[in-house]
């Protein structure tokens, strides 16, 4: 681990002054970090990863730690929310079920009391060969993704090609099935936009996996209420009933009409592309019908069209598929 300077914020404005490097080195890789609950932010400075002359902690920043109603059924989730309270906040339980689904998947009951929401959504991919010191890949500045041709059982079937990694979060797929917002602050103020485009792929800017410039960072999600948002399930497999990332997942809401018909759905999957993979031609495909099986079949084959596996990971194709299926049929009982 690098030595680096450690400084507390008191504002968010205190932490975007801080998190402006001294010395920009050009390297993204060496700017100051915020850090949250600081799980993915350490690992990545042990394994030199990272190596920020400054981490600032956020965790000194008050007013970042509530979950809040928006007066109009949604909620206002502040970044530092840890997911533990998330996972036990009475109005997300009862409005986004989805949600607290996705929350208590995440690792264990310890590290969900010090994960936040917030870092949830920006940690760093899991790809060992991008976790790897030594390893010089493509997405830490080199000119070649070593997953392509090698250990790739846990890469990217959709999204891929320039790198191969998978984006880790589990909240996003289900945060972003529920239409939620993002804002971000910066040198330059603060800004709102959809979370589905705060999420950036390798073949637009390989060495980030989100829209945030250096110095910024993430205060706020906004999840607006919603005729799918008490419909909603996060489905996740894992490799180990523990203390794991998903090798495929799936968050699903809809809308039932009194003829229990679909009357709009939203399908993003997690586990298996670069950026959470949503797959609007298998929503459109749901619409006007019954959930049953031959339609909901039929959803999951369109949902993996274009999948893109290597060698090892082939197996994603028809995993994600049963999770696609059996996430819509409960969502039909």
């Amino acid at each position: 681990m690098n030595a680096f300077q450690w400084a507390n914020a008191g504002t968010v404005e205190d932490a975007v002054k801080l998190l402006k490097p001294a010395n920009p080195s050009g390297n993204p890789d060496e700017m100051p970090r915020p850090m949250a609950g600081g799980q993915d932010l350490l690992t990545s400075v042990k394994d030199h990863i990272l190596r920020p002359p400054r981490i600032v902690n956020l965790k000194t920043i008050q007013g970042l730690d509530r979950i809040e109603s928006d007066g109009k059924g949604g909620l206002k989730i502040g970044a530092l929310v840890t997911l533990t309270q998330l996972e036990e906040h009475a109005e997300a339980r009862s409005k986004f079920p989805g949600l607290v689904e996705a929350t208590a998947s995440i690792a264990t009951p310890q590290m969900r009391n010090m994960g936040t929401v917030g870092g949830n959504l920006c940690q760093r991919p899991r790809c060992w060969y991008f976790r790897l010191e030594n390893v010089i890949c493509r997405k830490k500045g080199g000119k070649e993704c070593y997953a392509e041709s090698g250990e790739n059982k846990y890469n990217a079937i959709f999204g891929g090609g320039k790198s191969n990694y998978v984006h880790p979060s589990d909240l996003a797929p289900m945060l972003i099935a529920l239409g939620a917002n993002v804002t971000i602050a910066g040198a330059d103020g603060k800004r709102t936009m959809q979370l589905a485009d705060f999420f950036v792929m390798p073949s637009k800017d390989v060495r980030r996996e989100t829209v945030l410039k250096d110095g910024e960072i993430v205060t706020e999600i906004q999840v607006p209420a919603s005729p799918m948002a008490a419909r909603s399930t996060y489905l996740k497999f894992k490799e180990r009933d523990s203390l794991d990332f998903a090798m495929s997942a799936v968050a699903a809401a809809v809308e039932l009409g009194a003829d229990k018909t679909v009357k709009q759905a939203r399908i993003v999957l997690g586990g298996v592309g670069t950026i959470p993979w949503h797959v609007p031609k298998a929503e459109a495909h749901l619409v006007g019908k019954h959930l049953d099986e031959q339609v909901t079949t039929q959803a999951a084959k369109i949902a993996l069209d274009g999948a893109q596996p290597m060698d090892h990971n082939a197996y994603k194709v028809p995993l994600t598929q049963t999770l696609v299926r059996r996430a819509l049929a409960k969502l039909n009982a």
